[in-house]
């Protein structure tokens, strides 16, 4: 056999086994309880994917109305979800949460501020765990954990904002915020408003 029918052979065997994984992916699901995530029905001891998170809801099961717009933030399944204010636009998006409990606040605040390229500073409590981080990293450097746009929260030091470390999406990585990857958080910031509701659930 040359070595390009070795190739084809092996693109083939490489081929089938992606398309059985997905398949195996898209069996039925079931929903957790308090969070909008479904998970597969896969065998006791299995590994969990969080495949089944991404799907549309509806704002009415969250929020009286869209006034100002309105953002839902599923922390278990990692997920965004947005809606405008005439609800003619809604999106959903990936997200990184926080890494513990202890680090969650849930329930519901508000958009305060709309900041682009933003400075970091850590927080007392971040400053305390970590005392070589610095004192501030200015806005637009590439080692900035705010990213590119950062919608700030009622909540002191609460933000949704990016992230230029996008191996953090998907993931508890997180000191209490909410990451986006920079091309969302950018759309978002696009599409609220200082006053867009926020639920955290």
């Amino acid at each position: 056999m040359s070595a390009e029918d070795r190739i084809k052979v092996n693109r083939r065997a490489f081929l089938g086994t992606a398309a059985a994984g997905l398949a195996a992916g898209l069996s039925p699901a079931l929903a957790m309880d308090g969070s909008t995530e479904f998970i597969s029905s896969v065998p006791v001891g299995s590994v969990r994917n969080n495949v089944s998170s991404f799907r549309m809801l509806r704002w009415q099961d969250y929020f009286d109305s869209t006034r100002n717009g309105a953002i839902l933030v599923d922390l278990t399944s990692r997920a965004l979800h947005y809606w405008s204010e005439d609800q003619a636009t809604y999106r959903l998006y990936p997200t990184s949460v926080p890494l513990s409990e202890d680090l969650t606040r849930r329930g519901k605040t508000e958009v305060v501020q709309k900041v682009v390229a933003p400075s970091w500073r850590p927080t007392p409590s971040m400053k305390q765990r970590n005392p070589e981080w610095p004192d501030v990293v200015a806005g637009g450097a590439p080692d900035n954990p705010l990213g590119s746009h950062a919608l700030y929260l009622s909540w002191t030091y609460y933000r949704i904002h990016g992230t230029h470390d996008t191996r953090k999406i998907g993931r508890r990585s997180s000191n209490g915020c909410v990451g986006l990857y920079n091309e969302h958080i950018a759309e978002l910031f696009s599409m609220t408003k200082v006053g867009t509701q926020v639920l955290l659930i």
